[in-house]
């Protein structure tokens, strides 16, 4: 049971072509995550390189907030943004960067830490990018 949000319907396109014929469904949403209403829960979401956009205090919130209503209890939160000494901008727009502790901080009190682990991404050009993943378990 998988869904696939994105706000680009050309990227969800390209998701859906790149998946096996004989593939289990998979559901897609054309979403703005900060306006998107979930309307039931799941027991895992996965999210990388999509948070650490949200500069503005009052969009991380609401994101937290679409997360919480749409993780069961008990139910996982993957995180990956970029690290400390991550890069301050991606494709032209700035960036927050996070500890482990700070981003979890973010996502309390509706999940706690239960992990997190630092990744240097590779880039498609050859660069490097220092991640910081978390899982968050829904309360």
């Amino acid at each position: 049971d998988v869904t696939v949000l994105d706000v680009s319907d050309h990227a969800l396109l390209q998701v859906h072509e790149r998946l096996p014929h004989d593939s289990e469904p998979v559901s897609f949403v054309v979403a703005d995550i900060l306006d998107w209403q979930p309307d039931r829960q799941w027991n895992a979401w996965h999210d990388r390189a999509v948070f650490h956009f949200l500069i503005d205090p009052n969009d991380r919130a609401r994101y937290v907030a679409t997360a919480a209503r749409a993780v069961a209890t008990d139910g996982v939160l993957v995180i990956g943004c970029f690290a400390p000494d991550g890069p301050e901008s991606c494709s032209g727009l700035p960036t927050a960067r996070y500890e482990a502790d700070g981003l979890a901080g973010e996502f309390e009190p509706a999940f706690r830490l239960e992990q997190s682990h630092r990744e240097l991404h590779r880039t498609p050009a050859g660069g490097v990018q220092p991640f910081t993943w978390v899982v968050l378990r829904r309360s």
